[in-house]
């Protein structure tokens, strides 16, 4: 046994907790959990069900060893689970869930979770907490803190692990940490013993993933604890140091502590889209990789599938070589990596230079440059941060504006708002918003990994053809400074119906599945030309078809077939907003709907759209290009599972 492990045991056993209902005198423990990254606490779900299922808010306590290790009893709350009906038998893929604590002073222990996707067999060490044999008989004593030793030799599908018989787990273990002696990490969750035998199973940390974008979020802090302490004398990495098998100074083998680092820098880039992480992994190792669990959704989950079987890792020049890709992966995107390539230079340094060179000459595989980079707009279970801009037409032709940063938790808080009851003139609305609305990108970028956050203008149809895409926040900017570029050039920038507040209605949600299940877009012309617009185009139109308009949206032809386009339940739509108003059609026309046929053919998906058109405006705006189709063109992206808050009921100020 290494000489390191008994230290991982203290501290796995200091991470480990036990819930107890929130009266302080009832004393029936509801089962074991442990923390992952401050504040917050991984558990089998079944452990929270049987009190939680009819009420997911009701508040709890955890606590720890409070003579040895852990916390005293503190409040906390469900944050989320996997479970999707709690009144069935839970799977092992979803039984999971995370606790967050209501105190974020609260300091603790972290245990740390395995990055690799797949994990030998062998021994492991679980943790949990137990009645003490003193319980049977006196009310109200504690729960002790219970260690065994059982072995993992068998996957039971699922992201289950089947424990081998002679393994005995008391009552209240479920929910705790299981150690992997070898690697030093936390690998899985208990989940079960058997019912009047031995042996028992447990849940692959793998499942974590199926969290998403909370996962995202969960193992960023994680990541970031751990880095923030991995020089300090006694922590999981120094320990971790100990039990491999090379030495610690040898520059061509990956360590634990280049693992921390390179793990906190990929927490702070914005988040890959599907796919992107097991094509540039696949890369790195030349070979297609086999996938084990649900899909990746961090880069910290690329950095896992450069391990052996064993648990072992890779060369160092191949985890250097990753994250050079996803160092330029990111960039493409217009994201910020200077943490991340200087911690790299710095390490490369260190190789011998056949190795470095190859990694310097790493270049991203060829599916994954070019148009093919595109960041796909959020979707609603997404934590992503969008900036929106709502404004709503009042008497005399003025409008109101107000300005939230929607990050997905449903809050809808207002940033800033216009505070003249009389509102503005449309001509004077950029003057007046965009100190504002600087700050808010300001904030909603760095909250995101500094990737530029989207940006809806929420406005009505007759307003449609508002230059929003043209707007720039500064008078003026230093030459060649992209972070001033025109709004729609630097941003994914949608347009969303304000007539559609609310609860979405059925045609439009419809519409929305349709298009989301058709996948490649397809444009979608008014014909003929020459006579007005009937609802009949609009209704009948393919599910992947996207209405095209040369004309205006505010006024004439345009505005009727936006309407009925609107009435029909469309949520994508792109127009000119310089067009013509009626009559037919010139070269312009011909032009834009040429133009707009090859781009919606090029994008695989809805989400797609609104950054490619961005590129395109990026295009123009750098080569100065006039005349070019796309120019002054608008897209409606009013996505109906993220709809637009209802105005708050009550008396109104007028003018």
């Amino acid at each position: 046994m290494s000489d390191g492990l008994p230290d991982l045991h203290a501290l796995t056993r200091a991470a480990t907790v036990h819930f107890l209902p929130e009266d302080p005198y009832a004393t029936e423990m509801w089962g074991s959990g442990f923390f992952v990254a401050p504040g917050w606490i991984l558990t089998a779900a079944h452990v929270l069900v049987p009190y939680l299922r009819e009420d997911r808010d009701r508040p709890f306590r955890v606590a720890g060893d409070e003579l040895q290790y852990g916390i005293a009893p503190t409040g906390a709350r469900l944050e989320q689970w996997l479970v999707t009906d709690p009144w069935e038998d839970i799977p092992a893929q979803l039984d999971l869930a995370l606790v967050r604590l209501l105190d974020d002073g609260v300091e603790h222990e972290c245990v740390w979770i395995g990055d690799q996707a797949a994990s030998a067999g062998g021994e492991r060490q679980v943790f949990g907490f137990r009645p003490t044999p003193q319980d049977a008989v006196h009310t109200g004593a504690r729960y002790g803190l219970w260690r065994g030793m059982v072995t993992a030799n068998v996957d039971d599908g699922d992201l289950a692990v089947r424990f081998a018989s002679l393994a005995e787990f008391p009552p209240g273990v479920s929910g705790g940490p299981v150690l992997d002696p070898v690697t030093g990490a936390v690998l899985e969750v208990v989940k079960s013993g058997r019912v009047g035998q031995d042996g028992g199973r447990a849940v692959s940390a793998v499942a974590l993933r199926r969290f998403g974008a909370l996962y995202r979020e969960v193992m960023a802090s994680h990541d970031r604890w751990h880095h923030g302490r991995h020089g300090t004398t006694g922590s999981w990495t120094d320990h971790q140091a100990q039990l491999v098998r090379h030495s610690a100074a040898d520059p061509e083998r990956w360590s634990s502590h280049d693992r921390v680092a390179a793990l906190n820098h990929l927490a702070a880039l914005a988040p890959p889209h599907p796919g992107v992480v097991e094509r540039l992994a696949g890369h790195v190792r030349n070979q297609r990789l086999a996938r084990t669990g649900p899909p990746p959704v961090t880069w910290r989950d690329g950095h896992g599938l450069l391990y052996e079987g064993d648990g072992t890792p890779l060369e160092a020049y191949v985890f250097l070589h990753y994250l050079r890709l996803v160092g330029e992966w990111t960039r493409t995107g217009g994201g910020d990596t200077g943490g991340l390539d200087a911690w790299v230079a710095g390490r490369l340094r260190r190789l011998p230079p056949h190795l470095r060179r190859l990694v310097e000459q790493a270049r991203l595989p060829q599916e994954e440059s070019g148009d093919r980079v595109v960041i796909p707009y959020p979707g609603p279970d997404e934590r992503a941060y969008i900036v929106v801009v709502e404004l709503d037409e009042l008497p005399y032709g003025t409008v109101h504006w107000q300005i939230r940063i929607d990050d997905g938790s449903g809050d809808n808080e207002i940033f800033a708002s216009e505070r003249d009851p009389n509102g503005v003139q449309p001509a004077h609305l950029r003057h007046h918003l965009r100190e504002r609305l600087a700050e808010a990108f300001r904030i909603a970028d760095a909250a995101g990994g500094g990737v530029p956050a989207p940006c809806e203008v929420v406005l009505s149809a007759g307003y449609f053809d508002t230059p929003v895409h043209r707007w720039q926040l500064a008078d003026e900017a230093p030459l060649g400074d992209d972070a001033h570029l025109p709004l729609g050039a630097r941003r994914r920038l949608v347009l969303r119906n304000a007539d559609r507040r609310g609860e979405p209605d059925t045609r439009w949600k419809e519409r929305w599945n349709a298009v989301a299940e058709s996948g490649a877009l397809a444009a979608s012309r008014l014909r003929p030309v020459q006579q007005p617009p009937r609802s009949k185009h609009f209704t009948d139109m393919q599910p992947s078809g996207v209405p095209v308009l040369c004309h205006r949206a505010s006024r004439g032809v345009g505005r009727r077939a936006i309407g009925l386009a609107l009435d029909a339940g469309h949520g994508i739509a792109l127009w000119r907003i310089d067009g013509h108003e009626r009559g037919p059609c010139g070269d312009g026309c011909e032009k834009l709907h040429r133009g707009a046929a090859e781009l919606l053919a090029l994008t695989g998906s809805a989400p797609e759209l609104p950054d490619r058109l961005r590129r395109i405006r990026e295009d123009i705006h750098k080569r100065r290009t006039k005349g070019h189709w796309a120019e002054a063109i608008a897209v409606m992206y009013d996505d109906p599972r993220r709809p637009v808050p209802q105005r708050p009921m009550g008396p109104v100020n007028s003018p």
